[in-house]
């Protein structure tokens, strides 16, 4: 577990931004991650939202020298199985359940756990959890609930996502519990329609420059 946990520390400590990225067509998967690797973010979760998820992670692990490719919206042990044959740096749930805490004890891949209550961080605490997903960031309290959070829970420190963007990131990456911040505003709809790789890129920079 402690070997797992590093190497997701140091995946997630890489960048202050992990793109979440939900990916309709795999060969837009490598120029994407090309494009925001250029811009300094390596960490990438490729949600499982879509049919071509799994082979958008299997083509950005094969091809993309830089990239540490996750799997997102992870919800049982065979999509963890999968993503971890699919070549996943990591796996990312929005929430945990017993059967992703089973999954991720048996795999090398390392898992971050989404919660949205001081409860759910209590029990992965148990389980030997430092590094959560905050996940409705927004709705589920926001920078003020993670600033609570914080003296109660001095060990866990967060990726808080959903809600969070170029507006709020500065002010969650100042917060001392938060490891890095998910979104999907480095690379809008727009941009990866048009395939304009040097734009996203440009987006991947500024967000670059958002930790102090």
């Amino acid at each position: 577990m402690e070997d797992k946990i590093k190497r997701l520390t140091a995946i997630l400590s890489a960048a202050p931004v992990v793109p979440v990225l939900t990916i309709d067509d795999h060969r837009v998967a490598v120029p994407l991650a090309r494009a925001l690797v250029a811009g300094g973010l390596t960490a990438l979760e490729v949600t499982l939202r879509t049919a071509a998820g799994l082979d958008c992670v299997r083509a950005i692990a094969d091809s993309v020298e830089g990239a540490d490719a996750g799997a997102g919206t992870v919800m049982d042990a065979r999509q963890y199985e999968a993503a971890a044959k699919a070549g996943a740096s990591f796996v990312v749930s929005p929430g945990a359940t017993a059967g992703l805490i089973a999954a991720a004890r048996d795999s090398k891949v390392p898992y971050l756990p989404g919660v949205a209550t001081a409860g759910e961080a209590m029990n992965l605490a148990d389980e030997g959890y430092r590094l959560l997903k905050f996940f409705p960031a927004e709705p589920a309290g926001g920078i003020a609930y993670l600033k609570a959070l914080a003296a109660p829970l001095p060990l866990m420190r967060f990726c808080p996502t959903g809600g969070s963007g170029a507006q709020n990131a500065a002010a969650y990456l100042a917060l001392p519990n938060v490891v890095c911040v998910g979104g999907s505003w480095v690379a809008p709809g727009n941009l990866v329609a048009a395939a304009d790789w040097a734009a996203i890129t440009a987006l991947s920079r500024a967000a670059m420059t958002l930790r102090a």
